[in-house]
């Protein structure tokens, strides 16, 4: 029985298979049969034949692909190397040479050479010093006293030390650099003497540009700045500040556990004492997780200090105005340009900054233009700015006019005229030209911002002899005619009519505006003794016949070494303009008369 079920099943599969085949055969006689030769698309053979003459024995193995990211092995003599493992990678005993180094961290290509140094403008070439020596260009930066009573002859001074100068054969770049940031500095210009620092590569400063260095971002409020180079682990910045800027740079670095043992070696060493370190350790008190708090008391302070003012602004620590008392102007013109003092606190000495030529007008109108009214601001400089927004935009002529008239008349003092002067300087060149009792004060504040064009406009508009009138002969850079000696003697300006006619004919003389008879005989009946020969003139002349702009505006500030425009000379302002005109430097020459006017 089992027999007869087993042949049954295997006559089933064989008819199935058969049935199956036949389709299959009937399949592939219904596709078309090819008019391709044989062969012709057919795959290749994926193994290769057998070399002819070898036996299977000597038939070379089959390679094996490689598997991505190996490599094969190579075959010797036909027979494949055991695979060892790969080595461990061992450091180089050799340390890396820090020269070698350096020149991938500062390829040559974007290091900065030494024969010139600076930041670029300024309207002065790099030959602005001619082939003057250098230490005599040195000895006169250094003992320039600074600021200067000149706004014009900061301002051209500033554009001059920011300049690319080549450096004087005799003198390194560095040095060179650090001389003019130094006396930026003294001049109240922070920013500036930064950028002119940060204009030389860390590796190539000296002793005395670091010293400047720290004093500039000192100045600037930034202790952060000096972080590039209390780094640097040298010899040359054991110095105490430095050894003090390292622990804070530190802590703001966020490693505050590596800063508590340096400013506990610090206070060990005695490095500094008092406000000095409560200071440092505020600012390292400001980094990540530092965990401290310092409260900083000045009861005990007498004199304030770069340090102390760099590290208390930058902190946020107010500053006492009796330590403000202690210090020369040029910290009035660092407070001006810090972000870091509250806006309030810069612009009670903005106008002072602004007659030294650390702000120029627009400056200034955006100083008081930040202030936000809603805030603490203090009601008299609330009402400062209101009256500036009308001089500016209020609704009509009258309401401009009035707001005008206001801010002039709220000044107490000279110098906080002649701000006010720069303040409304836009606002007066808006006024069109007239009959307005107003026109000697609307030409003079135009002419504190350079609007020497606008201002002219109104000579027609200003009475002959009038202080307006004598600005604009002084200021008009189109002026083509002479001044007569009966002109000058009709003119009588404000104030101190004498020495306003002594200048102005200062002004007219160095300007080359009047006929040389005219110059000799005003020079006699005015007593100005132009042609006295001294030292100062003597290399101002020198200055001259070399064609060194540079040097002359230099001399030009040493001719002004006065707190105020009431000690400078009519003759000494003659030679300065004649010798800035005789160099091109025709612009500051002309408003450096007017402001000699306007000032008196």
């Amino acid at each position: 029985m089992r027999a007869r079920i087993f042949l049954l099943g295997v006559a089933a599969l064989a008819f199935v298979g058969a049935g199956a085949l036949a389709q299959k055969q009937d399949q592939k006689q219904e596709k078309p049969e090819s008019l391709l030769p044989p062969g012709f698309g057919e795959q290749a053979p994926t193994q290769a034949p057998d070399q002819p003459g070898l036996s299977p024995q000597q038939q070379p193995p089959q390679t094996v692909p490689a598997a991505p990211g190996t490599v094969a092995p190579a075959l010797v003599n036909g027979v494949a190397p055991d695979i060892l493992p790969s080595p461990t990678p061992t450091v180089s005993p050799t340390p890396i040479d820090p020269a070698t180094l350096a020149k991938y961290e500062m390829p040559e290509f974007a290091r900065r050479s030494l024969t010139t140094v600076g930041t670029g403008g300024g309207g002065f070439g790099a030959d602005a010093f001619g082939q003057a020596d250098g230490g005599y260009l040195e000895t006169l930066m250094r003992r320039l006293s600074a600021p200067v009573p000149s706004r014009w002859v900061s301002i051209a001074l500033r554009r001059l030390l920011t300049a690319p100068i080549a450096t004087p054969a005799q003198l390194n770049g560095a040095d060179f650099a650090a001389e003019r940031a130094w006396l930026l500095l003294r001049m109240g210009e922070s920013v500036s003497a930064r950028s002119v620092v940060e204009a030389v590569d860390n590796d190539n400063y000296t002793p005395k540009l670091r010293q400047v260095a720290m004093q500039a971002m000192l100045a600037t409020a930034d202790p952060a700045g000096l972080c590039p180079l209390a780094n640097a682990s040298t010899a040359a910045f054991n110095e105490r500040g430095w050894v003090l800027a390292k622990a804070m740079c530190t802590s703001l670095s966020g490693d505050a556990a590596a800063a508590r043992p340096l400013i506990a070696a610090a206070k060990r060493q005695r490095l500094a004492t008092g406000i000095d370190m409560q200071l440092a350790e505020k600012v390292a008190g400001a980094g990540a997780d530092s965990r401290q708090a310092v409260t900083i008391e000045w009861n005990a302070v007498d004199q304030l200090t770069a340090w102390r003012f760099g590290l208390a602004a930058a902190t946020g620590v107010a500053i006492p105005d009796t330590l403000y008392a202690s210090v020369g102007p040029q910290v009035t013109g660092w407070r001006a340009l810090s972000p870091a003092i509250p806006m309030a606190d810069r612009v009670g000495v903005a106008g002072q900054a602004a007659t030294m030529g650390v702000l120029s007008s627009a400056a200034l109108v955006d100083l008081y233009a930040a202030l936000d009214t809603a805030d603490d601001t203090p009601a008299p400089i609330a009402a400062l700015a209101s009256d500036i927004q009308n001089a500016y935009v209020g609704a009509d002529a009258a309401t401009r006019a009035k707001a005008l008239v206001n801010l002039w008349d709220g000044a107490t003092t000279p110098a906080d005229r002649y701000a006010r002067l720069i303040l409304t300087a836009r606002a007066a060149a808006r006024v069109r030209p007239g009959d307005n009792p107003e026109a000697n004060r609307l030409v003079a504040a135009m002419l504190t911002a350079g609007l020497d064009r606008l201002a002219s406009r109104w000579r027609n508009s200003v009475n002959e002899g009038s202080d307006g009138w004598a600005l604009i002969t002084l200021a008009d850079p189109d002026f083509a005619g002479r001044v007569s000696y009966r002109t000058l003697s009709g003119y009588a300006g404000s104030g101190d009519a004498a020495l306003k006619q002594r200048l102005f004919f200062a002004g007219l003389a160095g300007l080359g505006r009047m006929a040389p008879d005219d110059v000799e005989r005003a020079a006699q009946a005015l007593d100005v003794p132009i042609g006295a020969e001294n030292s100062w003139t003597r290399a101002l002349n020198v200055a001259v016949r070399r064609r060194q702009p540079g040097t002359v505006l230099l001399l030009a500030a040493v001719g002004m070494q006065t707190p105020g425009w009431d000690g400078v000379p009519p003759a000494a302002l003659y030679r300065i303009v004649a010798a800035l005109r005789a160099v091109g430097l025709n612009g500051e020459a002309r408003m450096i008369a007017a402001e000699a006017l306007t000032r008196a």
